[in-house]
């Protein structure tokens, strides 16, 4: 090879940008995740969770489950993962989580699989690079049942520099 490959490496662009979303459009987010006795114990240990429904199944089955309990806030971080690449991928400033509310317990073995809905979208009033945008995110078991909802807000960035006048 003559030519160094970073001469002729073409950037692509990730992700969705403001031109994008529409109220009332939804993302059904690729793939889903199993969640393994290892990621739970390991997530749970890592973030000092130490709640024996966790990482102790004779304990948990005793409280009544069949399996261990998956620790909510990996729920919450799965499923906030799973929409990345459809929702923030393409950049900007993460603005929070509303209204999260954790519907049904996940057990080791069970897959979340997810989708968001475009709630809401504006310019931004104080970066003219980039939109408000807010997603109602839910995340399911493989039985359909909806075990996490939350709102997530992102600025996304313009597809192209542009004024806020011609955005809207």
């Amino acid at each position: 090879m003559s030519e160094d490959f970073r001469q002729r490496a073409v950037p692509i662009t990730r992700g969705n940008r403001f031109e994008d979303f529409e109220e009332g459009q939804v993302f059904n987010h690729h793939w889903g995740r199993t969640i393994t006795d290892g990621d739970n114990t390991w997530f749970s240990t890592q973030t000092l969770s130490f709640n024996p429904l966790y990482f102790n199944e004779s304990y948990a089955q005793s409280m009544g489950h069949e399996k261990m309990v998956v620790n909510p806030l990996l729920v919450f971080n799965t499923t906030f993962g799973l929409s990345v690449e459809d929702l923030s991928e393409g950049g900007g400033l993460f603005l929070g989580v509303d209204d999260c509310e954790f519907l049904a317990d996940m057990h080791v073995g069970d897959t979340i699989t997810a989708s968001s809905t475009v709630i809401s979208k504006r310019i931004s009033e104080s970066n003219k690079t980039a939109g408000i945008v807010t997603w109602l995110t839910e995340g399911f078991n493989q039985h359909g049942t909806c075990v996490i909802r939350f709102q997530r807000t992102n600025f996304v960035r313009f597809r192209q520099r542009r004024s806020a006048e011609a955005s809207a």
